[in-house]
């Protein structure tokens, strides 16, 4: 029998909460500490996972994904965000500083060579991470993919996705003056980095709403209010790596660069109607990847916690499993 026969109950299919057993505050340089977790079977093969944002943080809920007796399963907190410190921090916090760190943790915990699991930001950071190491990468598994452009930008602060979600946009845009609104990811800045927390925090959180209104396929268009340090670092992060294009050398260099990695296997799990991360980048990293399989999800946004796209992931892993265990 099909262990994942309905998508609406997706949520019984995930593996049951584990604890890690281990945990560490791990010094990178330029002041900067993150956090790492390790769960599951400790010789197990390695995966480690790279949460979106940028400044979302790692859960508990991310565990949930890998059968625990197969998988070791490695979390952190990007630079600046969750556990890492200090705390909303964009000093020497780019793409390459988090290339760096996702190196020294692979080091430090002995690992040869691992799974790369991302979804939306963390897509885009598994591949430029592993366009830099290929050899570190054994496979690949992407979610709502991402991949840094203009394009994807414009369309999400330049209102594109705002004319599916007229009244949703029109709330975010409504704290920016009129003379302003050409640049949103400029006007939001100005005032994410402002000096005065408060401000900081009001921004951050209208910020944040405007992106979580949109995750879900069955979003109203609205979104609850975020705690107020958690939505100043996300929006801080997310804005200062959006402001500078994710730090890349041109538009596009993510697809330019699919030719180093065309021999990874891997596996993308996209929602068709993801507002935020828009199916054609999937479809465009598809094309020039021949390892790996493109699985578009119906009736699914852009959250991993929806339940088609989670799913899906679970079937993912449970078949690599399968396919480590008979070999």
């Amino acid at each position: 029998m099909d262990k994942y026969p309905d998508q609406k109950r997706a949520v019984q299919f995930l593996y049951p909460p584990i604890e890690p057993f281990d945990q560490r505050m791990v010094e990178v340089g330029q002041g900067h500490k993150i956090y790492v977790e390790q769960c599951g079977n400790p010789n197990g093969v390695p995966v480690i996972i790279l949460h979106g944002g940028p400044g979302g943080g790692c859960s508990p809920a991310m565990r949930r994904y890998f059968d625990p007796k197969t998988y070791r399963v490695i979390l952190f907190d990007q630079r600046g965000c969750g556990r890492s410190r200090p705390h909303a921090s964009v000093e020497d916090n780019t793409t390459w500083h988090l290339v760096d760190d996702i190196e020294k943790i692979r080091r430090l915990l002995e690992i040869d060579a691992w799974m790369v699991f991302g979804g939306s930001w963390g897509a885009t950071l598994a591949l430029i991470y592993a366009q830099t190491h290929p050899g570190r990468v054994r496979h690949m598994i992407l979610r709502g993919v991402f991949l840094m452009t203009k394009g994807e930008l414009d369309w999400f602060y330049g209102g594109g996705a705002g004319k599916f979600w007229p009244e949703t946009w029109a709330r975010f845009v409504s704290l920016i003056p009129e003379t302003e609104r050409s640049d949103m990811i400029a006007a939001y800045h100005r005032r994410l980095f402002s000096g005065d927390v408060g401000e900081e925090i009001r921004y951050g959180r209208a910020w944040s709403a405007w992106e979580n209104a949109l995750a879900s396929i069955h979003s109203s268009g609205t979104s609850g209010e975020s705690p107020g340090d958690y939505a100043r670092a996300f929006a801080r992060l997310e804005n200062h790596y959006f402001k500078n294009k994710g730090f890349l050398e041109f538009d596009g260099q993510i697809l330019a660069n699919m030719g180093q990695i065309s021999h990874i296997p891997g596996v993308i799990v996209q929602g068709r109607y993801d507002m935020i991360c828009p199916p054609v980048s999937a479809w465009k990293i598809n094309k020039l990847w021949p390892a790996a399989e493109l699985r578009m999800v119906r009736n699914a946004g852009h959250a991993q916690s929806e339940p088609g796209i989670s799913a899906e992931l679970v079937r993912v892993m449970d078949q690599i499993a399968e396919v480590i265990e008979l070999g």
